[in-house]
């Protein structure tokens, strides 16, 4: 592979020279240009295989650059510099296509790190047949994964909206899988399960002694996801307190874990979600407008399964292969014509996981492998929509049944799948869908 190439552009001789002597070091190749006419002839004339250039220009300005190379070199990752504190320039710049960016005065280990992510990107290696799916054939469906093939190539912060059970946390995760942090962690977390007086500790760590229980050192989520891909899930959970610790931590780039005095840089992408309406929150004056615009520089939506009844059925026997894998089933169940004419005209409130709970408790009922509509026990579309926010409730329930029925049996699988009247099989994949082998 030959010597890995980077266009600099800025017309201040010392930052072109800091930047120069940085990359040299690192083994890498570089040109420089002080203007936007210079860069477009350089770019004409070679391809780079990073761009590093100032926001503020003498016949222009940084974003023109960007737009330029998205047109004529979309495989070029553009880092634009910002000046100091100026949020505002970029969030302009990653709008535009901007790989990243790097603030002044620049910090040389952050552009180290820059530069390593971007120049990731010419070996980033495609997902394996084993890398998760997003199944279907729909229009919105096929936009969604060529939206994810783009964004895989940029480090702006991602906001995922969409219906529960549409697949937030699936697309959170291809766009780290097919990006240039593919290598490094995906560390997701539910924001709305994190107690208030625990989230600063839990997002940026903890020094031995900073507070009564603090035995240890401990790492925050931040710091565990070094390299790789935050995925803070219902983001709108977030206490007003912690939203501004969250918007410094993503403006600087920077946690001060809990008892520290100074603060540890952090190199991670930011990728958020929630079923909320963010924009309804900002002005009911419960969620903060600058964070609300740090986090949804680009806005993706998951669609609902109903939007999608054509994918019910590639989506209906993918789950069912999965599941018979997971029960260690000689065959996988056969979904009937009349059961799947009654899942495509089911209106799903719970959407791709209501279909994951409705096979596997069709398995459960079927005769001889064949799932019948009868065996899909469907509610009324009005019962389906009152009834979504029951969800947790029943699961609670059959929870609470099962521990029972392990305590009755003293811990006997076999006599407690008897008294439950279901299969072992069944008994131990509830088992470990409801996290009871962790109790």
């Amino acid at each position: 592979m030959t010597t890995p190439s980077v266009l600099i552009v800025d017309d201040e001789a010392d930052i072109r020279e800091l930047i120069e002597i940085t990359l040299t070091r690192m083994g890498l190749r570089t040109d420089a240009a002080a203007t936007l006419s210079e860069a477009r002839a350089k770019l004409t004339q070679q391809r780079y295989d990073v761009c590093i250039t100032d926001m503020r220009l003498p016949d222009g300005n940084g974003i023109s650059l960007v737009a330029y190379i998205q047109e004529h070199s979309p495989q070029t990752p553009v880092a634009v510099i910002t000046a100091y504190g100026s949020a505002e320039a970029a969030v302009e710049s990653l709008k535009a296509g901007a790989f990243d960016f790097v603030s002044k005065p620049v910090d040389v280990g952050m552009l180290r790190k820059l530069v390593d992510t971007a120049l990731k990107l010419r070996g980033a290696e495609q997902p394996t047949d084993t890398a998760p799916q997003l199944l279907g054939e729909h229009q919105s469906v096929r936009q969604l994964r060529a939206l994810i093939d783009r964004l895989s190539r940029s480090q702006a912060p991602v906001h995922i909206s969409g219906e529960s059970g549409t697949g937030k946390e699936l697309v959170a995760r291809l766009i780290h899988l097919r990006g240039p942090r593919a290598s490094g962690p995906f560390v997701p977390v539910n924001c709305g399960a994190i107690p208030s007086e625990l989230m600063e500790s839990e997002f940026f760590g903890h020094l031995k002694g900073s507070f009564t229980g603090a035995h240890r050192d401990k790492a925050g989520l931040f710091q565990a996801a070094e390299g790789g891909t935050l995925f803070l899930d219902e983001v709108a959970e977030l206490p007003l307190h912690m939203q501004v610790k969250l918007l410094r931590a993503l403006q600087e780039r920077t946690v001060r874990p809990v008892g520290a005095e100074t603060e540890l840089a952090v190199n991670v992408r930011i990728i958020s979600a929630t079923h909320s309406d963010l924009n309804a929150l900002v002005e009911q004056g419960r969620f903060r407008q600058d964070l609300y615009y740090r986090l949804n520089v680009i806005e993706v939506r998951t669609p609902a399964l109903r939007e999608r009844p054509g994918d019910i059925p590639q989506l209906a026997r993918h789950i069912l292969v999965h599941l018979a894998q997971t029960l260690d089933l000689p065959e996988i169940p056969r979904l009937e014509d009349d059961a799947i004419d009654a899942l495509q005209n089911y209106p799903f409130p719970g959407n791709v996981r209501e279909l994951e709970n409705i096979l596997e408790r069709a398995m459960t009922l079927c005769d001889n492998g064949h799932i019948h509509r009868s065996d899909l026990q469907l509610r009324s579309p009005s019962t389906a929509i009152a009834g979504h926010g029951l969800g947790q409730q029943i699961e609670d329930i059959e929870r609470q049944a099962i521990r029972d029925a392990l305590v009755k049996t003293r811990y006997n699988k076999t006599r407690a799948a008897e008294l439950l009247g279901m299969s072992f099989r069944s008994l131990r994949y509830r088992i470990k869908k409801l996290g009871l082998d962790e109790e």
